[in-house]
């Protein structure tokens, strides 16, 4: 029968196994917005349609279903006597990193502005190519939030592009999602294999010491007819 830890470790190893891992890669995300800030690492800035904005680094945690849940915040600087607009970027991965939903948030002035939660599973995109699937995704959302900005009757430059912002995010964000193989795939590994208890030698009982035979006296060897010479005992 075999130990009790050796089929936990064999089980906790199955269930790892089963699913590919889903990972960002925020070093390739940072690299395609122009690289993290070399003093802090943790955002980068750059300019789109003549405006400054700042990107910092995701925050991404696993989902009860094995996919993940990224999050992303994004400025837009607007100068020193002004203060930045915040927008974040919410997606949701299923576990073989394809998108299950994504969301937006700006907040100007004051306001608040929310997209509405752009769905991108079942039925109707099973069978649509990741890429293309990404896509509409990201355009409903831009859509979406972009709507109601003008709504909120917000014409400023930077602020009108803001969307456009998030969407250039989102794109760089799906580009850098990593699917890692499970590892019972790659490496063809092989069962572990049960402790084996050593065998402990028998306990040799020590040899009986060779008892030496008991000395003899050596014969005396008399010429034939030598008479017996009587030795007196000491008394």
């Amino acid at each position: 029968m075999k130990p009790v830890h050796w089929i936990i470790t064999t089980t906790l190893a199955a269930i790892t196994a089963v699913g590919a891992q889903v990972r960002v890669d925020k070093e390739a995300f940072g690299k395609s917005l122009g690289g993290w800030d070399k003093r802090s690492h943790t955002a980068a800035e750059y300019a789109l349609s003549g405006n400054t904005y700042r990107t910092f680094k995701p925050e991404a945690t696993p989902t009860p279903t094995g996919g993940l849940f990224v999050s992303v915040r994004i400025d837009h600087v607007r100068g020193w006597l002004s203060s930045d607009d915040h927008a974040t970027l919410e997606i949701t991965f299923d576990s073989k990193g394809r998108i299950e939903s994504a969301q937006s948030n700006i907040a100007i002035q004051g306001r608040s502005i929310s997209s509405d939660v752009i769905v991108g599973t079942g039925e109707a995109v099973r069978h649509v190519a990741d890429m293309d699937h990404a896509v509409q995704v990201g355009t409903d959302l831009v859509a979406n939030l972009t709507a109601k900005l003008l709504r909120e009757k917000i014409v400023e430059a930077g602020r009108v592009s803001f969307p456009a912002a998030v969407r250039h995010n989102y794109n760089l964000l799906f580009q850098a999602v990593r699917c890692d193989p499970p590892a019972a795939a790659t490496g063809g590994g092989t069962e572990p294999e049960a402790p084996t208890t050593e065998e402990k030698p028998a306990k040799q009982e020590p040899e009986a010491q060779a008892t030496e035979p008991a000395k003899t006296a050596p014969l005396e060897v008399k010429p034939y007819g030598t008479p017996e010479v009587i030795v007196p005992k000491d008394r």
